[in-house]
């Protein structure tokens, strides 16, 4: 076997996919690997070598009330941003799939653009934008910037959904003389209700670790991203600020895993 065969043969490239597969998945997680560990040892400082077990810096992390009051506007804001996300986004996956209009085609192209521009350009359009309405900046400028640039995620999941919809059952309701409403809410909807709470799901999460629209839309409350990047700053609290960033971690993990379950149950 010729050189050129051995490298295109099938088990050799089975191979190095394996290869690049581990490499890449060890550069990606490593570092949480490593905030992880250092969550759970004495170490004050992440360095070798590593000292006994402790569950300390858990404690010392969540008996603090400012942790817990930026979890609690973090969750205040993902809840809201969601809410406005899924409002908007729905409709807006319906209005793509189900009818012509002027302009179609563009407006599927600038619905991306909130995916697409850095997080710092649309937290400053945000910024300007409450300054002009001479809004003050609290919470609810957060959720209102969250959601409005979370839109485009739900109404992408959502019409990536629709388009595998088979319409023959909705045709026949219409048909039946059912109003559009309801063969919405009793054929459209439980086809794509799956889409819509994985899309809620990720938009929650998106919404739970966004810092750069975060910054620009805050007044004097703090997000837990906010308050781990203050922290940061000051370097207080590092052993602590490693096991608040496991716990988001994992929960995120979660959040991930079940909007993967969901979507591919859509795709069955």
């Amino acid at each position: 076997m010729s050189f050129s065969e051995r490298i295109h043969h099938p088990a050799t490239t089975g191979r190095g996919l394996k290869v690049y597969a581990i490499f890449l998945f060890t550069f990606l997680y490593l570092p949480l690997a490593v905030i992880a560990v250092f969550s759970v040892v004495s170490n004050e400082i992440a360095s070798l070598p590593l000292q006994s077990l402790t569950w300390e810096w858990y404690d010392e992390a969540f008996s603090n009330s400012e942790v817990w009051a930026a979890v609690r506007a973090s969750v205040i804001v993902a809840i809201g941003a969601v809410c406005i996300a899924v409002t908007l986004g729905v409709p807006g996956a319906l209005l793509v799939d189900r009818y012509t209009f002027p302009g179609k085609v563009v407006f599927q192209k600038f619905v991306l653009l909130p995916l697409i521009l850095p997080g710092v350009i649309t937290g400053v359009a945000f910024q300007t934008f409450f300054q002009l309405l001479l809004v003050p900046r609290s919470l609810l400028t957060v959720t209102l910037a969250h959601g409005t640039a979370l839109v485009s995620t739900v109404l992408t999941t959502v019409y990536a959904r629709m388009l595998r919809v088979d319409r023959s059952p909705e045709q026949a309701s219409l048909d039946l003389g059912v109003s559009p409403f309801r063969t919405f809410l009793h054929v459209t909807l439980p086809s794509i209700r799956t889409a819509i709470l994985a899309s809620g799901l990720l938009a929650f999460t998106l919404s739970f670790d966004e810092i750069p629209v975060t910054i620009f839309t805050i007044g004097a409350d703090n997000t837990l991203p906010m308050y781990i990047w203050s922290a940061l700053r000051t370097g207080e609290q590092l052993p602590a600020l490693n096991a608040i960033a496991t716990v988001v971690v994992i929960s995120g993990a979660l959040l991930v895993v079940v909007f993967a379950l969901l979507s591919r149950e859509d795709n069955k």
